[in-house]
């Protein structure tokens, strides 16, 4: 069996180097809503694109605030169905699948998701 050749070495080298800038570039992205996060602590009550969106600490115990981690958020006085990852990251019943930093960027996406739509009321369990 030959020795390894020139292009296999290349293409090993290309390989390694495609690896470890795709690893590079999704570091960052992978911390800025990772355990680094930051908390949820605090309320905000602002009106984006026309709707008004609010959150804060939650009182009660419901299904709906034990995944929310105690939090709470409404879009226009209907309350958004929010959970917290395991990694720190926010999801909304309306954006699942778009991970966020924020409660409040959860309730943004909502809002963007939403088009205009009313946001309509979800019953967890």
């Amino acid at each position: 069996m030959p020795g390894i050749t020139r292009r296999r070495a290349l293409s090993a080298a290309a390989a390694v180097a495609t690896t470890a800038s795709a690893v590079a570039l999704a570091a960052p992205a992978a911390t800025a809503v990772g355990r680094h996060a930051p908390a949820a602590a605090g309320s905000f009550d602002e009106v984006y694109r026309g709707r008004r969106i609010q959150g804060g600490p939650a009182s009660g115990g419901g299904h709906h605030h034990r995944h929310g981690g105690d939090y709470a958020v409404f879009v226009d006085g209907v309350p958004l169905h929010v959970m917290r990852n395991a990694d720190g990251s926010w999801i909304s019943v309306v954006s699942h699948y778009a991970p966020v930093a924020t409660p409040r960027a959860a309730a943004r996406a909502a809002v963007e998701e939403l088009q205009g739509a009313p946001l309509l009321p979800f019953d967890a369990n």
